[in-house]
């Protein structure tokens, strides 16, 4: 029996050309053709909630994927067909960590750190605190100073910054500590009983570095910034994980290494047998 394998991608700007770099066209088809076999099962890994996700697959013309990880770790859906059902599971694993404070009891404890604008509620859910940050903004002081209160708390959170290049804003997600884009994809690999092996996770931004500096085999699709590019390479060193992240480079079956392209650049590096795949689809 032929291993099962587990892809796990991002959608803006990794598997999505939402950014400003180009899109090679054969890559979209490609994926959505190789993913489709009966031994790869697709999870979308993102900060977009359920609505936004739904959305981004018709828009895109998107493979159906088999999980979806949304709102940066904090929901994890099973997809049967149009039936989208959240894992009480993944809600019962990280509840915890948030010591009992529900959203807005966290969001009142926080409203004294000055530059903290909430985002819209459709991107805020019962473990996850969004905000808007000004890009000038010394977010190293501020995230110090906010893990500090948290933790005095009792609070165990993950504090995850990411720029908004298009719209030039700071965004600022406050977390459970276990409800990262990481620790989601890692549950989901235990619930499968898939090994790291046969996980293969692609991601272009600040918000994937967990899972890029992890031993879970991942790819920087060649669009991401330099800065994130320089940071994935510098956690996974300092991880002693430099082996389980590649960097999408180009030039694989003459696309260019960016968005779709890159993802199935890093799946061939990883499970060169997903080559004869590729090229039988072509």
């Amino acid at each position: 029996m032929t291993e099962r394998i587990l892809i796990c991608t991002d959608l803006d700007r990794t598997l999505l050309p939402n950014g400003s770099a180009l899109e090679s066209p054969r890559a979209r088809p490609l994926f959505k053709r190789l993913v489709a076999r009966p031994e790869i099962l697709l999870a979308y890994v993102s900060g977009r909630h359920k609505a936004l996700v739904k959305e981004a697959i018709v828009e895109y013309d998107l493979p159906s994927p088999d999980f979806v990880i949304g709102d940066v770790g904090t929901t994890l859906y099973d997809i049967n067909r149009n039936d989208w059902l959240a894992s009480e599971a993944w809600a019962a694993e990280i509840a915890p960590d948030w010591a009992g404070y529900d959203h807005q009891r966290l969001q009142t404890l926080l409203a004294g750190f000055a530059g903290l604008t909430p985002q819209e509620a459709a991107k805020q859910n019962r473990f996850k605190l969004s905000y808007y940050l000004p890009m000038d903004m010394n977010t190293e002081q501020l995230l110090l100073d906010m893990q500090t209160l948290l933790r005095a708390n009792g609070i165990r959170a993950e504090l995850i910054y990411s720029i908004d290049e298009a719209e030039r804003v700071g965004l600022l997600d406050v977390l459970p500590a276990s409800a990262t884009k990481f620790h989601a994809v890692e549950f989901l690999m235990k619930q499968l009983g898939i090994d790291v092996a046969h996980s293969v996770f692609a991601g272009d931004s600040g918000n994937d570095l967990p899972v890029m500096a992890s031993a879970v085999q991942a790819v920087l699709v060649a669009n991401a910034s330099p800065e994130v590019r320089q940071e994935a390479q510098t956690l996974a060193k300092q991880q002693g994980n430099e082996a389980t992240l590649y960097q999408a480079k180009g030039q694989f079956l003459g696309m260019n290494g960016n968005y779709a392209a890159g993802i199935l650049e890093g799946v061939a590096h990883y499970l060169p047998h997903t080559l004869d795949w590729m090229h039988a689809n072509e």
